[in-house]
């Protein structure tokens, strides 16, 4: 009997990729209306040695929205210290005379073209009820652009939200370097990874809430060993007080 339950909760595993097309309808939902909401944003960013103890240690705190498109942040905190106010019209200014930026492939869709999906699976993520698949890049996937090609030496997997078809959770793993020009110009380690959670924030709208990055990379000549935290939260919609006092042009 367990064993013909397992097989019909596999069956009834949709298919990521039809998964994709309400998450891309979802992604272009948020793209239309994020210039209706602000957040606050923590950044913690620990410089490691090459045994990978932490050597140096610095946290940042921003406000940030988007202006027709374009992210725009004001620096309130470093280090858990208020700093002086920052003047960001010039940068709204700017944003606003700009054209919208162009949307190309989300991440879902980049992994797709490139990956072999595994796996699926029923689970819980974050406490709510989710579909999960593995996926891992395929050498000999025709690639189009670096994305692609460093997505190819990557495996993981990836979390949806089985009631609102969003992404809760990816996880993304370097299984072998990634050299950029030969490994001349940039070599991404082994072992390097990005986790990326999102998160509702009301209104069926989910924005993305935690990155973790763990890094390990030479660029030129110099080597660079990270582990970058970033949380997002407090996200709110505009009033006009707020677009008044930054300085938001009519």
């Amino acid at each position: 009997m367990t064993v013909i339950l397992a097989a019909l909760m596999f069956a009834q595993t949709p298919d990521i990729r039809d998964l994709m097309k309400d998450v891309q309808a979802h992604q272009a939902k948020l793209d239309e209306i994020r210039d209706n909401y602000t957040f606050h944003q923590t950044s913690t960013v620990e410089e490691l040695d090459g045994s990978g103890k932490v050597v140096k240690s610095t946290t940042s705190e921003s406000e940030v929205f988007f202006v027709n498109g374009w992210r725009v942040s004001r620096l309130v905190k470093r280090d858990g210290k208020p700093v002086p106010e920052e003047d960001v019209t010039k940068k709204v200014t700017a944003r606003a005379k700009k054209p919208p930026p162009k949307r190309g492939p989300g991440l879902l869709a980049q992994i797709l073209a490139v990956a072999v999906i595994s796996n699926p699976r029923r689970t819980t993520m974050n406490g709510r009820a989710a579909l999960a698949y593995d996926f891992k890049g395929n050498p000999k996937a025709e690639s189009h652009g670096l994305a692609q090609d460093a997505l190819k030496k990557t495996a993981g997997a990836i979390w949806f939200d089985e009631a609102e078809h969003q992404i809760i959770r990816a996880e993304i793993e370097f299984f072998e370097n990634f050299r950029i020009g030969g490994g001349l110009l940039a070599n991404v380690q082994k072992g390097s990874r990005v986790d990326i959670e999102q998160a509702p924030i009301g209104d069926g709208i989910w924005m993305q809430s935690a990155t973790d990055q763990h890094l390990g990379l030479r660029v030129v000549f110099k080597g660079v060993r990270q582990n970058v935290r970033t949380r997002s939260f407090d996200f709110r919609k505009f009033d006009v007080g707020m677009t008044q006092s930054i300085g938001s042009p009519k």
